[in-house]
């Protein structure tokens, strides 16, 4: 592994796609940590669902959420809204696949910029139609993602940033993170948190080391192997985009999973290796170039 993330760093070292730092964690110590910026925390945009559903499996594990609890149990208040009955069918399952019915991307970066569904998210996104059946199509949305964060917050009687300090960052050494917010307040449940890359991949090293964090249990083992396991085939044919867990990528390749959020910020995790490798990236890189670094490098197999 060592070996093959050296010859991915000489590789971009030679022609540099836009990668910004790339650091390699192996049973718990960093065997390669190479900066080609000055480390600063940044958006690491839809890595942050990982976050979320960490949220959403601490709440789980409290008792205060299960898998089957109804959108429509904690936000009866915005029933009104509804378009037709089905919205009433929607789980917190479903909305960790990706599946909620809506059929469409919501609150994606480039309509939250413009304004679509200020100033009341949930208002927006219950004035939706469900046009499919809750759980039988997967359709990637931001908007999915922070209906989890405001289940999770409604759930447990505080921001999910305020909760997640309290119960993950603070515990796992990790800074009060700048994260965008819905026009309420709400952090955005898919994207918009700042991290830097050291604090970015301690979520794949918790996951790891299943969701211990040194001799302190931060979430269940029940939900490390629930989340990151396959749960719905996407229709991609690719192999970076054809399985979905609870907020979390299966690949590339049988030997991964990831956290990750646009223009390259990822942390792979990968059990067989006891390896976390995490990278990030400009928000103007060559992406397919540097994916195909990686295939053709590091997840060779």
């Amino acid at each position: 592994m060592i070996e093959a993330v050296n010859k991915f760093i000489e590789a971009i070292e030679y022609d540099n796609p836009g990668v910004e730092a790339v650091v390699l964690n192996i049973n718990g110590e960093d065997k390669i940590h190479k900066v080609f910026y000055p480390i600063a925390a940044k958006n690491i945009y839809s890595h942050t669902k990982s976050y979320t559903s960490t949220a959403v499996g601490i709440a789980i594990d409290e008792g205060k959420l299960s898998l089957d609890t109804k959108l429509v149990d904690l936000f009866p208040e915005y029933l009104e809204f509804a378009v037709n009955e089905d919205i009433k069918k929607i789980k917190l399952r479903h909305i960790l696949t990706m599946s909620s019915g809506f059929g469409k991307p919501y609150l994606m970066g480039d309509q939250r910029r413009a304004g679509v569904g200020f100033p009341d998210y949930m208002k927006y996104m219950f004035s939706r139609p469900v046009i499919d059946e809750p759980g039988s199509k997967f359709v990637y949305s931001t908007a999915d993602s922070h209906l989890a964060a405001r289940m999770v917050e409604k759930a447990v009687g505080k921001n999910i940033n305020i909760y997640l300090y309290e119960k993950l960052f603070s515990k796992m050494d990790m800074v009060y993170p700048i994260w965008e917010t819905d026009p309420e307040g709400h952090p955005i449940g898919g994207g918009g948190l700042h991290l830097s890359i050291k604090d970015m991949m301690k979520l794949g090293i918790l996951y790891l080391n299943k969701g211990m964090w040194k001799n302190e249990r931060i979430v269940s083992e029940e939900w490390v192997n629930l989340a990151t396991t396959k749960k719905i085939d996407t229709g991609n044919k690719d192999e970076w985009g054809k399985e979905y867990g609870y907020q979390f990528w299966m690949g590339p390749k049988k030997c991964a999973y990831r956290a990750d959020g646009a223009h390259g910020q990822l942390s792979f995790v990968i059990p067989s290796k006891n390896a976390v490798l995490a990278i990030q990236c400009s928000d103007y890189n060559d992406f397919p170039k540097f994916q195909k670094l990686l295939n053709d490098i590091v997840f060779t197999d």
